[in-house]
């Protein structure tokens, strides 16, 4: 079966050129099962899977920060994962004392803070990268403007939810659907938000 690509509306293709500081998105990307879940309990993701005709490279190119939480970090670097500083990463932690060490920003300030102190300067988007109690609490502040999630046909039973309860509605727009080969879909959703009196 031959991939499909459906667009649901007309929409800005992004270029990974820099935007300025107020424009940069935070961008939740990330793989899950289909029953929602992000890691089995232990952290393990061995469950994902990246079809041959399927690419992160356009995603990477939009983005140049990450953050994330830190067992996520710490899982990443268990699997082999490295932080080589050519994305600026910061690393959300409540333990781990802040400050820049190995590539890394840890810093237990509020997300508001951070992605305002991100703002500041003109860049690309900002890839939230998880895990679920840091995602809940960007959807907390509202902070999250799009969704862009790899869904893999696998069941796992129990793990790691992707949106752990604990935040207000929030309501997005489905702005694309692709799916590949071995029945993986990805999924983009953009923030729908009410406009502020004036």
């Amino acid at each position: 079966m031959s991939p499909k690509k459906v667009k649901t509306k007309p929409h800005k293709k992004e270029t990974g050129k820099l935007a300025s500081g107020r424009d940069r998105k935070i961008i939740l990307g990330l793989g899950i099962s289909l029953d929602g879940y992000i890691a089995r309990r232990d952290g393990s993701v061995d469950f994902l899977f990246m079809p041959k005709d399927y690419s992160m490279g356009p995603f990477f190119k939009t983005v140049d920060t990450c953050v994330l939480g830190r067992k996520t970090y710490e899982d990443g670097l268990k699997m082999g994962g490295s932080f080589d500083g050519s994305m600026k990463t910061y690393v959300f932690s409540k333990t781990l004392p802040p400050g820049d060490r190995n590539n890394v920003t840890f810093t237990n300030d509020s997300p508001s803070a951070i992605v305002a102190e991100i703002r500041r300067k003109p860049g690309k988007h900002v890839w939230l990268m998880g895990g679920g109690i840091l995602i809940r609490d960007f959807l907390k502040e509202d902070l999250v403007d799009e969704l862009y999630i790899g869904v893999v046909p696998v069941l796992i039973g129990e793990g790691i939810p992707l949106f752990p309860n604990g935040f207000p509605q929030r309501e997005f727009a489905l702005i694309e659907n692709n799916s590949y080969s071995r029945g993986m879909i990805a999924l983009r959703y953009e923030r729908t938000r009410k406009k502020k009196a004036r």
